[in-house]
């Protein structure tokens, strides 16, 4: 019981630790965006006069409404069509008996060891012979393709937990695999598919590396691509530079909050499955 209780205290210590590192650094950008500009505030110090309107310019500056519609359309265009074809696929591979599944699952699995930084270059010239450089697609479309090892092993990880009884019973009612995919299978997969989704949503909405390299005009980029352009432009103003970083990190932390729960539901359900 004494080991008991040392071992509960030390979880909880961590934590709160944890926690803490994870907290001070935006409390930190909180109170550096609330200073007046063009000042150098040092530490966690809560100005005499907070300057709520550093938001407001940061917002202007930014052309955040623009960047707002960019980043909505871009993730419109990453995370359907991720979602569509990384669960058809994680279908196919994880519950049909499928010819060379296991090879096409391996690919798939070496797919996630890829990283971005070692094709920026050929994918450039790639997206540049295709005619779509300074546009959404030179985002939307590697992303999709980018997205699509980690999409498929998560998709494979729940429909190979799926008994197979559910199918044989919908075929022997004359259902096909496609019909069973759609009115059967989908409706189980959807926390799954949910939590998917909002991986997705983020790491769409946070990409910078392809936003900066493909795509000149900031008000093409997603929110945290054009973070470079206003760094750029304001990198000397700490407050204001620290306002428009908030308001980048604004969507993301709101999506998060109302579905987290939902998140964190899906992730259970896959470790009670596994």
């Amino acid at each position: 019981m004494i080991v008991r209780g040392r071992e509960a205290w030390t979880g909880r210590v961590f934590l709160v630790l944890l926690m803490v590192a994870t907290i001070v650094p935006f409390v930190s950008l909180f109170l550096t965006a609330l200073h007046p500009s063009g000042t150098y505030p040092a530490g966690l110090d809560w100005p005499s006069d907070p300057q709520w309107g550093n938001f407001l310019t940061a917002f202007n500056a930014a052309h955040m409404g623009e960047l707002l519609t960019s980043s909505a359309l871009i993730v419109l265009g990453v995370v359907p069509i991720s979602l569509l074809v990384a669960t058809m696929a994680g279908f196919a591979i994880g519950h049909l008996k499928m010819a060379g599944r296991r090879v096409v699952f391996l690919a798939f699995v070496l797919g996630l060891t890829l990283p971005f930084e070692s094709i920026i270059t050929p994918l450039y010239y790639q997206i540049r012979d295709m005619g779509l450089l300074n546009t959404r697609w030179a985002i939307i479309l590697p992303l999709v393709g980018l997205f699509m090892p980690f999409g498929v092993f998560w998709m494979r990880a729940h429909f190979v937990t799926v008994p197979g009884e559910i199918s044989e019973a919908a075929h022997i009612d004359g259902a096909t695999s496609w019909q069973q995919f759609w009115r059967i299978q989908v409706p189980l997969a959807m926390p799954a598919i949910s939590s998917l989704a909002i991986l997705l949503f983020l790491w769409t909405w946070n990409q910078f590396l392809l936003a900066i390299v493909l795509v000149d005009d900031p008000t093409q980029r997603t929110m945290a691509g054009a973070l470079g352009a206003f760094q750029g432009q304001w990198g000397t103003d700490i407050p204001l530079l620290c306002a428009g970083s908030l308001l980048v990190l604004t969507p993301t932390f709101v999506v998060f909050l109302i579905f987290q729960r939902r998140f964190a539901a899906a992730l259970l359900q896959g470790s009670l499955k596994g």
